[in-house]
């Protein structure tokens, strides 16, 4: 098995490296202390590509590929998780539908300019009383008598990017008789007459990653908008959800790596009755954990890339896959976190450092896009075939 990356992939791991570290870094405390969205970042992210990593160069991506995506999204999350989401949402769950199921006028329109960082995407799947059960939507999207458009109305919560957004891609209900295949996907420009955005979430993390609720009254939006067929919102969705897996999974790898690495420093320079900690066993068996673990979640999330674009080739999903990684990686993250706290003792708890940042953050990646359970569930289901 071959584990050397293109010169493409390198490429980007690279440049989004300089970018953390340069750029995000040092902003990241006083955006995670205010919550005010990093606008200027994420221009300047999309001006290096890393709003639309996978989308083709003829819509303003990078076009690279699911490999790539991750590499970046580590670098990134490494820096600031915050920052990680808006562009994990750009890229995976808002271009990667409209790219996988959209019309040409539909990619022109509602991929490009988010690609390339002039604008920004939203996803809107959950609502108040569905999140996990997202089947049970009542967000209703009722034809016109001549066809030419459909009213919405409707909440959606939860929604990354939602006070910033320019566009959106959503999902309601077009036949409610028929459940989970009465659902389809709209895209909707956010400036249309009825979108109330609600306020902005106060979070225990990922704050600079502005999030709010949503509110659809009679909002109309024409026919051509809808993505892919009216019943086929359900399937878009789960397609959308096994990639964005993918995308928190290096987010938290991410998010490990950066406790994992604060760690092993400070266990060189703090020093304890007469000799550093890391020279004790007890924190020797920490950061071993936190290696083996670490290491361990990487390569799962590069095989869910991989399988990606394999599923992409051959028109197949990669669930399973998609669904190891992200459960893995986010447990991980979250020990990882827990760990680097511990080890930095009273320093780890103060907010002087940012390993407290990084245990706040680490939480969400095992509650958005399915929560550890459903992973548990999905990966379980995938394998007996039982439901």
């Amino acid at each position: 098995m071959d584990f050397r990356l293109t010169d493409d992939q390198q490429m980007i791991q690279a440049a989004a490296r300089e970018f953390a570290q340069e750029v995000i870094a040092p902003t990241a405390h006083e955006f995670d202390k205010s919550g005010e969205f990093p606008a200027e970042n994420i221009r300047r992210a999309g001006e290096l590509g890393f709003m639309g990593v996978e989308v083709p160069e003829a819509y303003g991506g990078s076009g690279l590929d699911a490999i790539s995506f991750v590499l970046m999204m580590e670098e990134i999350a490494a820096a600031d998780a915050a920052h990680s989401t808006i562009i994990s949402v750009n890229n995976s769950l808002y271009c990667n539908g409209i790219l996988e199921h959209g019309t040409e006028a539909q990619k022109q329109h509602f991929v490009t300019p988010v690609a390339s960082g002039r604008k920004i995407g939203c996803y809107g799947l959950t609502e108040p009383q569905s999140g996990s059960d997202a089947s049970n939507m009542r967000t209703r999207a009722v034809k016109s008598a001549d066809g030419s458009h459909y009213v919405i109305t409707g909440k959606k919560s939860w929604i990354t990017s939602g006070p910033v957004a320019d566009f959106m891609l959503l999902f309601a209900m077009t036949d409610p008789a028929k459940g989970a295949k009465g659902v389809t996907a709209f895209l909707v420009e956010m400036d249309s007459p009825g979108v109330v955005r609600g306020k902005t979430e106060p979070k225990l993390g990922i704050r600079a990653s502005a999030t709010c609720e949503i509110e659809f009254q009679e909002v109309k939006v024409p026919g051509d908008r809808v993505l892919g067929r009216e019943g086929q919102g359900f399937a878009i969705a789960m397609g959308i959800l096994d990639a964005g897996r993918i995308g928190i999974a290096a987010q938290a790898v991410g998010i490990a790596r950066a406790a994992y690495d604060a760690s092993v420093a400070y266990a060189k320079e703090r020093k304890a009755f007469g000799s550093p900690i890391g020279s004790f066993q007890m924190i020797q068996q920490k950061l071993a954990d936190m290696k083996c673990r670490l290491d361990a979640a990487r390569l799962l999330t590069l095989r869910a890339a991989w399988t990606k674009v394999e599923a992409k080739k051959n028109g197949g999903r990669n669930t399973t896959e998609g669904s190891v990684a992200k459960l893995y990686a986010s447990e991980t993250a979250m020990f990882c976190a827990h760990q680097a706290v511990q080890i930095h003792g009273g320093m780890g708890y103060s907010k002087e450092m940012p390993l407290e940042r990084y245990f706040r953050d680490a939480k969400i990646t095992e509650i958005y896009e399915g929560t550890s359970e459903i992973q548990r569930l999905v990966i379980a289901r995938q394998e007996t075939g039982l439901r």
